[in-house]
């Protein structure tokens, strides 16, 4: 068996690794299109500690766009590592109440938040949209010039909104299998991913979803993840972050004790970044790993 990582954390320099990984992936088209379109300002939803909310305030002061967050929730100070970093790059952060922020994509919600702020191309939470799937199908291209993939080929990558394998499903194109793995509890990734492929008119039946290492939920832990988190970045000097890469690690590597992977096969995990969530999930915890 042959084991390889794709580094999708190294895409941006390690100065800023908010704008990376599989937000980089799925932002790639969506900002070509807002500057085609004459866009001067990005708008999207988020948690206070998100992934895509950081990744979108780079992107917008690294290619000139203005950001605004709405941030679901109450505004506590002092800011959080990941809000912090979001108003540096000039995001302008809104916060909604948890009620109204649900309805979000409602057309009344969207019009109110129009009208107080202007034009702007609005990205969904997590970023997922077809724009974001065309550009996480590059990855798998990226993959056939850097490896050989066939029938006996794995993809494994870890879920959010779904969006992510979704497009390596279609890059994929039938051939090997995609395996997902939900940082959040629950059986309904497997419809969320479905939606997204017929949405794009795919049927591929290729892939599965992993759902026995969420570890109790998103922003969840276990003592066992954070032992396996520091033993990894130990023994590989790769960081992962505890939100969805050290769990897919995880979930792997458990599979491939259990001889769930054929003989001879090859097993390819995609690192989706997601990294800035460390000083978070310590601010939250405390120091709880060396990642030296």
């Amino acid at each position: 068996m042959q084991v390889l990582i794709k580094r999708d954390d190294l895409l941006h320099p390690p100065d800023d690794f908010c704008f990376c990984g599989n937000k980089w992936r799925k932002l790639k088209y969506n900002l070509i299109q807002a500057k085609a379109a004459g866009y001067r300002q990005l708008l999207t939803f988020g948690g206070a500690y998100s992934n895509h909310i950081a990744a979108v305030a780079s992107a917008g002061a690294l290619f000139g766009f203005s950001t605004i967050g709405i941030i679901r929730g109450e505004e506590h100070l002092p800011l959080n590592p990941t809000l912090l970093h979001a108003k540096e790059q000039g995001m302008h952060l809104q916060y909604m109440r948890r009620s109204e922020f649900r309805r979000k994509q409602e057309p009344e919600v969207l019009q109110k938040i129009e009208e107080q702020f202007g034009p702007a191309y609005v990205l969904p939470e997590g970023g997922t949209n077809a724009s974001a799937l065309q550009g996480v199908e590059e990855l798998v291209a990226e993959l056939r010039a850097q490896t050989a993939i066939d029938a006996r080929t794995s993809v494994a990558v870890s879920c959010g909104t779904g969006g992510t394998m979704a497009g390596i499903i279609l890059g994929m194109a039938g051939q090997g299998k995609v395996i997902g793995f939900p940082a959040l509890k629950g059986d309904f990734m497997k419809g969320e991913v479905k939606q997204l492929l017929a949405n794009e008119d795919a049927s591929w039946e290729n892939w599965s979803i992993q759902a026995d290492y969420h570890f109790g939920g998103y922003a969840k832990h276990k003592p066992e993840l954070v032992t396996f988190m520091a033993d990894f970045t130990q023994q590989y000097g790769i960081k992962l972050d505890p939100i969805y890469t050290s769990k897919l690690f995880f979930g792997v590597l458990d599979l491939i004790e259990q001889g769930v992977f054929e003989a001879g096969c090859k097993v390819i995990v995609v690192h989706t970044g997601g990294l800035q969530g460390i000083k978070g999930w310590e601010e939250r915890f405390g120091p709880f790993i060396s990642f030296e």
